[in-house]
């Protein structure tokens, strides 16, 4: 949910942060007088090390899940949506012209609508009465015809599923990481940078660099799980191009 310029600066901050936290430390506790527990805080580095690698991968893991099922559920709801519009030619006259049309402009509510909507970090509601029409003109199809009746079942099936992953999308869209996992996140960071920064290396060069990438490769994996938390928001972001191509395919002569 974070814009490229919030993340690169964020990036800096922390790193900033990081490093004068060091040079605080070396200021006030210097190396030759932590050296005497380098033991202590090694073995306490390396079982916090290890549990905050694991639960940052995991979050990580989690979110990225998420965000690809929430990039599955958009593409299989355009393709209800594309499978709705074809049916649409085995019902009658009227029908099939209203069904069409309503398809029609329900892809162009996504987009215009709905995708700006959850961009701002709203519930869209531009598309619900199109979907309710769509459920309105398959009730009224009076099937004479096998192939009519085929097409009016098929067409309840597709837009049954259709309607699941609009609501589906909407829950997605207002999904965050709960408050207690980003202060897991937060203070094992916080707790692991500063174990760091507290062992008494003699090469100040080389202890500088290890802090320098450990605050670097922490703060890129939690940026990343903030970008991805909310699939519809932020720089990246679910894209429409599924419901573009919907748009395209069925505004074709």
């Amino acid at each position: 949910m974070l814009t490229l310029p919030q993340n690169i600066l964020i990036f800096c901050v922390t790193t900033i942060v990081s490093l004068t936290v060091m040079a605080l430390m070396n200021r006030l506790w210097p190396f030759e007088k932590r050296q005497y527990g380098d033991d202590l805080i090694g073995w306490q580095l390396s079982v916090l090390g290890t549990t905050y690698a694991v639960i940052l991968g995991f979050m990580l893991y989690t979110v990225w899940t998420n965000f690809g099922a929430a990039t599955l559920n958009v593409d299989l709801e355009a393709n209800a949506l594309r499978t709705v519009y074809r049916l649409a030619e085995g019902l009658p006259q009227e029908q099939r012209l209203k069904l069409e049309a309503e398809s029609r402009a329900y892809a162009d509510a996504v987009v215009e609508g709905d995708w700006p909507a959850m961009a701002a970090g709203r519930v869209p509601d531009r598309s619900y009465g199109i979907n309710e029409d769509m459920w309105r003109t398959l009730m009224q199809v009076k099937a004479s015809t096998p192939s009519e009746i085929t097409a009016q079942d098929h067409a309840l099936s597709e837009l049954s599923d259709l309607t699941a992953r609009r609501r589906t999308r909407l829950l997605q869209s207002v999904y965050r990481l709960p408050f207690i996992f980003w202060a897991v996140l937060l203070i094992g960071a916080a707790l692991t940078l500063l174990s760091v920064i507290m062992f008494g290396s003699v090469n100040r060069r080389l202890h500088t660099l290890q802090v320098f990438s450990l605050t670097i490769l922490i703060t890129l994996v939690m940026l990343a799980i903030s970008d991805v938390n909310q699939p519809f928001r932020g720089w990246v972001c679910v894209s429409d191009y599924a419901f573009q191509r919907a748009q395209q395919t069925m505004h074709m002569p």
